[in-house]
Parts: C-alpha cells; structure tokens; sequence
C-alpha cells in the first residue's frame, strides 16, 4: 500500500514537471513508471482513440494498442532507456481502439529521471 501511494505521487510529480511539455508538444507523449503507474498527453490518448488521458492510463496492458509484430521492439526500446540509460528510436504501429485503425509511428523512448527513479518518456510521430 505504502509503494502504491507512493508511485501515485510519483506519478502527480513528473506529470506537473512534464506539463509544459505534455500539454504543448505537437507529438503525442507518455511518461511510464509501471503498468499502472503512466500518464499521456492528449494528443497520445486521442491518437489510440481513448476520451481522455485518464482512460488510458487506467488500461493495465500498455502493450495492448501496439500490433503484436511490433511488442518486442518496444519492450526492447523500454529495457534500453529503463536499464542501460540509452534511448532508441523504433517504428511502432499502434491500433486505434475506437476504429481498429492501424497507425504507423516513430516512438523516441529516453529515460528520464524523476525523485530518484527512472521513469521513460516515450514521444510518437506518424510517418
């Protein structure tokens, strides 16, 4: 319970940090801790076709938007930036919820360091 609350407010402090960025940035943008510890912009929510940040931040399968083919790339890309400090840069398609959509992207994963733990900023363009 205590890592729980505490990965909450992890989670409030870098989204406040990172607001100028998430909430002005063309790119559509997550910050990742764990699974159930994330937070997107809404250009990242609306591009998988979520209503809001908050819908898919609630989703416990972050992988579940991103075409099976393409799972191990980014779970690649996660361990770079989460264990070796390195970022990576990798074309992923995601699947729109709403529409089935498939949507190609160039994810930029770095990591990003955040009360002492390291978290990763994931930045998406369509090509």
């Amino acid at each position: 319970m205590v890592s729980e609350v505490h990965h909450v407010e992890l989670i409030k402090g870098i989204s406040e940090q990172m607001k100028p960025i998430l909430s002005k940035s063309p790119q559509a943008i997550y910050i990742y801790l764990d699974d159930n510890h994330k937070v997107c912009n809404k250009r990242f929510a609306e591009l998988l076709g979520y209503k809001s940040p908050k819908e898919w931040s609630e989703v416990e399968a972050p992988l579940a938007d991103v075409v099976e083919e393409d799972q191990q790339g980014v779970i690649d890309a996660y361990m770079n930036a989460s264990k070796r400090m390195v970022a990576s840069s990798v074309e992923v398609r995601l699947k729109n919820i709403q529409t089935g959509t498939i949507v190609k992207t160039r994810m930029i994963v770095a990591p990003f360091g955040h009360a002492g733990h390291v978290f990763t900023v994931h930045f998406f363009d369509i090509i």
